[in-house]
């Protein structure tokens, strides 16, 4: 594969319905081991919490059992929900990969809970919103345990053990902050197309070289769908428009069967509700697909394209990838 900038994947471990959270991993993996042989770049699994469909709620475990199944890809999160954690202890789970899998590591960052509040509550053992000046000092803080700048605690792994620090966001806030602070900037674009050149442009705008980077580095992530035919590929995204709209309503599931989406019948409220999610998916055949690939690099001048793949069958997001990397031969 040589596309015209590295292409990498965002894997949320995807439970279908009927299936377990071990057989998400096991997809997961085998999908690693796929794009690695297929020439992707780096491979990130994001934190979500309390929801049924989605099993990475864990990116440092996951991490791991992937790494050591692997041997090229850069591996990652994108990301772990940094107020959901204490900053020691993301220093010592992060720094503890980079010692096993030294230049693989990337610890994706990112300021939403990716949960609702209660569940947020619960992981943060408290109530409490933290504000957008919180998210900087601990961002901060878990800075210092990887330098060793903190008087009295060694972060061990972690000190002289740094994975590379994203950012991430799908708004002007992060991508203004990566851009002061010299970081790699992931926009989600899988989730929010209106905001992506705006914050891109932010992005660049606000950077100052530093130790990490002498130039801004952008990483785009969208939502992409490949099929033999563009009908064949609506068809195999209609489990995930259905998942989308229970998310809306408050109902997070597994990923819903293709007889259960095409049972559903949408009113106007919700396909537009959908739509909007997923005005920035690229879906249909190996032509459309390259044609929607190649406008956004041109759009965003992104440095690098991360792929998000959900299907119900795990032999479909297969099938994906193995086209997606036929586009660029």
């Amino acid at each position: 594969m040589n596309p015209p900038v590295p292409f990498s994947v965002l894997d949320l471990a995807p439970v279908a319905e009927g299936s377990r959270p071990a057989d998400a991993f096991a997809n997961s993996l085998a999908i690693a081991r796929l794009t690695e042989s297929l020439g992707f770049h780096r491979f990130w699994v994001a934190e979500h919490h309390n929801m049924p469909g989605i099993a990475s709620s864990a990116p440092a475990v996951l991490i791991a059992h992937l790494a050591a199944s692997t041997e090229r890809l850069r591996l990652g999160s994108g990301g772990v929900m940094l107020p959901n954690h204490a900053p020691l202890v993301i220093a010592e789970q992060f720094g503890m990969l980079e010692a096993l899998h030294p230049g693989r590591i990337d610890l994706g960052l990112g300021r939403a809970p990716g949960t609702d509040p209660h569940t947020a509550a619960a992981l943060r053992r408290g109530a409490g919103q933290l504000s957008a000046d919180d998210f900087v000092d601990q961002l901060g803080e878990l800075t210092a345990y990887f330098e060793g700048r903190v008087e009295g605690i060694t972060a061990t792994p972690g000190e002289g053990d740094a994975p590379a620090v994203w950012l991430l966001g799908s708004s002007g806030y992060s991508a203004q902050l990566a851009g002061l602070l010299g970081l790699p900037f992931a926009f989600a674009r899988h989730f929010s197309a209106r905001n992506t050149l705006p914050a891109l442009d932010l992005y660049r705008d606000r950077f100052q070289p530093s130790a990490h980077l002498e130039q801004p580095y952008a990483m785009v992530c969208t939502s992409v769908l490949c099929a033999e035919t563009t009908a064949h590929a609506e068809h195999l995204l209609a489990p995930s428009r259905l998942a989308i709209l229970n998310l809306y309503r408050g109902r997070p599931g597994r990923i819903p069967s293709p007889e259960q989406a095409a049972a559903h019948v949408y009113s106007a409220g919700e396909r537009a509700a959908v739509d909007e999610h997923l005005a920035g998916a690229i879906v249909g055949d190996a032509d459309t697909v390259r044609a929607g690939i190649d406008d956004l690099l041109r759009d965003t001048a992104a440095d690098e394209l991360m792929i998000s793949t959900s299907t119900f069958h795990h032999a479909d997001r297969v099938r994906s990838f193995e086209l997606v990397a036929g586009l660029y031969p």
